[in-house]
């Protein structure tokens, strides 16, 4: 079931700002630790943190290495096991090759937004039209979410995540729980 190719994209570059204008966003450490945390309980295979800026993917690689190499890991273990899910990449499009080549699978893209979009689709819709001969990498946006040319690119686009109030910006972190756990457990 997807659980066996199951991925998680968070992408710093191009995502939009609050004007609705593609930006490049910073890297937030502890998106690495909550999304990498989230993505090994639900069983996901691998977590790519997306940034084009050569300061940020030093830092995420300093971050993994602390909780993997160093003394993070040797202290807690748990974060050491979900932290080694973690790889960075420049672009959306290095991750979908890595998972390629790791997998020798297609790839099946999947678009996350806070915002309605034309043509997305239900966890439920998505669960059905998934392919058990490819893998899937979920891709989630920080700053205002993902650039439209960017979820212009996926296979599939899912509904927002909504609560009961108009308020609709959710931590990229806990949309992340939210999904995985739609997604994994059917709710």
């Amino acid at each position: 079931m997807l659980e066996n190719n199951l991925y998680v994209a968070l992408i710093h570059f191009p995502v939009m700002n609050k004007k609705n204008l593609p930006i490049g966003s910073a890297l937030t450490t502890i998106d690495l630790h909550d999304i990498a945390r989230a993505s090994i309980t639900f069983g996901v295979k691998g977590f790519y943190v997306i940034t084009p800026y050569e300061d940020q993917a030093i830092l995420a690689n300093q971050v993994v290495e602390h909780w993997t190499k160093g003394v993070g890991g040797k202290l807690n273990p748990y974060r050491k096991k979900a932290l080694e899910l973690i790889r960075v990449t420049k672009t959306i499009e290095d991750a979908v090759s890595s998972i390629e080549q790791e997998r020798n699978e297609p790839v099946v893209t999947i678009a996350t937004s806070a915002k309605e979009i034309r043509g997305s689709i239900t966890i439920e819709a998505l669960r059905q039209k998934l392919d058990k001969k490819a893998s899937h990498v979920i891709i989630f946006g920080t700053a205002w979410g993902l650039a439209d040319e960017l979820i212009d690119t996926c296979d599939f686009i899912l509904d927002p995540i909504f609560g009961n109030t108009d308020y609709n910006h959710l931590s990229v972190r806990s949309a992340a729980s939210i999904y995985l756990d739609r997604i994994i457990n059917g709710r």
